[in-house]
């Protein structure tokens, strides 16, 4: 039974998946500002939150302005991390590797719509797209990157990358912290079972990032917001 309950939720979130992500494509032809399409990106994450059985609380959100202009630095421990954000921040950017935009249809609509392609293999590339981000973030709302690089394989956090830390320093932007527990347990990295449960995103206050100048400065912001998730984030 649960096999088959497993099948038809992963069977309507990739039917949803199509569907959502060909009204972000076709809003792309005649809007510029992203209205639908951001409304397309949210409404497909809370209704795989709802069709995975998995309820969101967060916390530390209650004096901020989510339609402000930071960067939301997280753990990633699921597939289940971006759903869970994009809910409660409806016009969030992602930074996505190249890989991503192979996939049909959604792919495409994360390559040629609001969000950021970042090509890994390449420095400049790398490069370029920090400074996408940094002019995308100076347009309005957030930009999320996911400071581990990856998905966690046992649900401790892994060693923290500068990408999201020379963002910063690039645009000046402030960091909101994120830590997200309980998604590693309802799809870890791997596995297709997915495990309803209960998802809390603890969030820390803005740290600001105008006087980061040097690379020994942004190591010093690294370590800032590693502590704070470290503090908020429960490994499984």
């Amino acid at each position: 039974m649960r096999i088959i309950i497993t099948g038809i939720r992963l069977l309507l979130i990739a039917v949803s998946c199509v569907f959502f992500s060909t009204a972000a494509l076709v809003s792309l032809l005649f809007q510029r500002n992203g209205g639908i399409y951001f409304w397309a990106g949210s409404t497909w994450s809370k209704f795989v939150l709802w069709v995975s059985g998995v309820k969101v609380r967060a916390e530390g959100l209650e004096t901020l302005d989510r339609a402000g202009n930071f960067i939301i630095v997280s753990n990633h421990a699921s597939v289940y991390d971006i759903p869970t954000l994009m809910t409660l921040f409806p016009r969030m950017r992602i930074m996505f590797k190249k890989e991503l935009s192979y996939i049909p249809i959604w792919g495409w609509a994360l390559k040629y719509g609001h969000h950021i392609l970042v090509d890994r293999k390449k420095g400049t590339e790398a490069m370029k797209s920090l400074d996408r981000a940094a002019r995308a973030i100076g347009e309005g709302g957030q930009v999320l990157l996911f400071a581990e690089g990856t998905r966690t394989r046992n649900g401790e956090l892994q060693p923290f990358k500068r990408g999201a830390f020379s963002l910063a320093a690039k645009s000046g932007a402030p960091i909101l912290p994120a830590a997200i527990n309980g998604s590693f347990s309802i799809l870890p990295k791997g596995s297709f079972d997915i495990r309803p449960a209960k998802i809390t995103a603890v969030f820390g206050e803005l740290l600001q990032t105008s006087n980061v100048k040097t690379r020994e400065e942004e190591i010093q912001l690294m370590n800032a917001v590693r502590a704070v998730i470290e503090k908020n984030y429960h490994s499984a």
